[in-house]
C-alpha cells in the first residue's frame, strides 16, 4: 500500500511512527498547505491527514485513494458526500485524549483561580526578597469546594472532568446540548438556569448547528460576574468578541480557552488585545497534546490501517 501522511507536524517529533512502515510504502510530509495535496496524494491508496480539507477539491486526482485516516475525533474537514459517491473509507480516532484534556481543563482553571500569574511575577520581581511578611496576599482567591460546576456537553470528556469536580468537592450539574443525555449521577439543568447557578462554567462539547454561537453575550450575562467561563470543546462555541466585551466589562472575572475560531490565531481576534493574564489565558489547542495522548493517537491510526488491509 502507497501510504501518505500529510500532516506529521501536528503529532509532533516524539512521537514514533516507524511502525507505519511494515503496512506499505511511507512518505512522510510534516506540512502540507491545501493547494499542495493534489500532487502529494496523486499515487497514494491512504492518507493520513489531521485538519487538511478533504473534498471533491482536494481528492479528484487521487484515483487509487481508498482510505482517509485522522488523527482526530473531529471530522468537521471531511465531505461524506464526496467521500461516499467515491467509495472511499474514512477513519477517525476517539477517546485517545480524555485524561489529557481534563488535566489541562484544571490546569487552565487553576491557573485564573488562584491568579498564579500575579504570584509568579510577584517572586520572579524580587518583590517577595524584601517583603516583610512571610506571605502575601495581595490576589484574593478561594476553595472549590462548595462551588457549583457547570459543565456544557456531558460526554466522555465532560463525564471525566465532573468525577475530578466532585474530587475538589464540588456540585456538578450538566447542560446536554443533544438534548438527549440524562445522566443518573448528575443533576440536568437548562441552559439558562445552569449559567446562573455555576461558579465554574466548562464547555465540552462538540460544535454543531445546536452549539455554534452557543456562548453569546445574552448567556454571558447570564453568568456570575464572580465565575469562569472554560472553553475545550470548539472555538465557535463561544463568540470572542462577546467574550472580549464581556471580560472588560467585568460582566464575568475570567476566561480560558485552548480553541478558537480561526487556527492559527488572527491578529484580528479581539481577544489577542487582553494581557492581563489574571483575567484570560488562551492556549494553541494543546489540551489533547500530551506526549502519551499523541502516541496513544498514532498508535490507533495505525490500528485502523491494519484492520482496513485485514478486512480488504
Amino acid at each position: 500500500m502507497k501510504i501518505v501522511f500529510l500532516e506529521t507536524g501536528t503529532l509532533g517529533s516524539d512521537v514514533s511512527l516507524s511502525k507505519f512502515e511494515d503496512l506499505g510504502d511511507v512518505t512522510k510530509y510534516d506540512l502540507t498547505l491545501e493547494e499542495q495535496i493534489p500532487e502529494r496524494i496523486a499515487d497514494a491508496e491512504i492518507i493520513i491527514i489531521n485538519k487538511l480539507p478533504m473534498n471533491e477539491k482536494t481528492l479528484k486526482d487521487a484515483k487509487k485513494l481508498k482510505l482517509i485516516c485522522l488523527t482526530a475525533t473531529g471530522t468537521n474537514n471531511i465531505d461524506f458526500a464526496y467521500t461516499d459517491s467515491r467509495g472511499i473509507t474514512v477513519k477517525n480516532v476517539a477517546s485517545y485524549s480524555t485524561e489529557s484534556v481534563v488535566q489541562h481543563t484544571f490546569a487552565l482553571l487553576f491557573y485564573l483561580y488562584e491568579k498564579l500569574s500575579y504570584y509568579d511575577e510577584y517572586v520572579k520581581s524580587e518583590a517577595y526578597a524584601i517583603a516583610p511578611f512571610f506571605c502575601h496576599i495581595e490576589e484574593r482567591f478561594h476553595e472549590l469546594c462548595g462551588k457549583t460546576w457547570g459543565i456544557i456537553g456531558l460526554g466522555e470528556i465532560g463525564h471525566r472532568v465532573a468525577e475530578v469536580a466532585r474530587c475538589f468537592g464540588c456540585k456538578v450539574i450538566y447542560y446536554s446540548t443533544s438534548g438527549k443525555n440524562n445522566d443518573p449521577f448528575y443533576e440536568r439543568a437548562e441552559l439558562d438556569d445552569l449559567l446562573a447557578q455555576s461558579d465554574i462554567v466548562s464547555i465540552h462539547a462538540p460544535l454543531n448547528d445546536k452549539t455554534l454561537n452557543l456562548m453569546n453575550m445574552d448567556r454571558l450575562k447570564k453568568m456570575k460576574k464572580t465565575a469562569y467561563l472554560l472553553n475545550l470543546g470548539r472555538g465557535p462555541i463561544v463568540n470572542e468578541q462577546d467574550l472580549y466585551d464581556a471580560l472588560e466589562g467585568g460582566l464575568i472575572a475570567g476566561a480560558a480557552t485552548d480553541v478558537l475560531c480561526k487556527e492559527p490565531m488572527s491578529r484580528e481576534n479581539p481577544l489577542i488585545k487582553i494581557k492581563d493574564s489574571k483575567k484570560l489565558i488562551i492556549t494553541p489547542h494543546i489540551a489533547w497534546a500530551t506526549i502519551e495522548a499523541r502516541q496513544r493517537c498514532a498508535d490507533r491510526v495505525f490500528d485502523n490501517i491494519r484492520l482496513f488491509m485485514r478486512n480488504l
